[in-house]
């Protein structure tokens, strides 16, 4: 190899090493990614019992409120009494007389009450205590 030839590619090699360490702009961090808007809350299910159910010899319950948020009011043969109830998954639970209670979608047979056995809309609190649609 002559001289010219080496000097040339030892030129060339010196040239490479400097160009990798030369200072280079940091790359560009891509934007962001624009943050996609947050889906509006699923209302609970408890939303569409909002109304009043039916029970035997003219007892009823009626559910009020929204959001997961309820009043619900059992009208037995005591009379009516309210209380606030809560969204919970599939179910709405409420505090009676010290005893958390759920309030939850059925049949009729399912509230264990024969007078409401044909019926298919349906919210129970325990058996023997249900409430239907018409």
């Amino acid at each position: 190899m002559n001289t010219t030839h080496a000097f040339s590619t030892l030129c060339l090699a010196l040239a490479a090493v400097l160009a990798g360490c030369q200072d280079r702009p940091a790359p560009v961090a891509p934007p962001p990614a624009a943050s996609a808007p947050e889906a509006p809350k699923a209302s609970p299910v408890a939303d569409r019992w909002v109304g009043t159910w039916n029970g035997p010899e003219g007892t009823f319950l009626k559910v009020a409120g929204a959001g997961g948020a309820y009043d619900i009011t059992v009208q037995n043969l005591d009379g009516p009494r309210t209380f606030k109830g809560t969204a919970a998954g599939d179910h709405i639970e409420f505090e009676r007389d010290g005893t958390k209670e759920t309030l939850r979608a059925t049949g009729g047979v399912e509230t264990g009450m024969k007078w409401l056995s044909e019926k298919k809309d349906c919210l129970t609190v325990r058996s023997g205590e249900g409430y239907c649609r018409d």
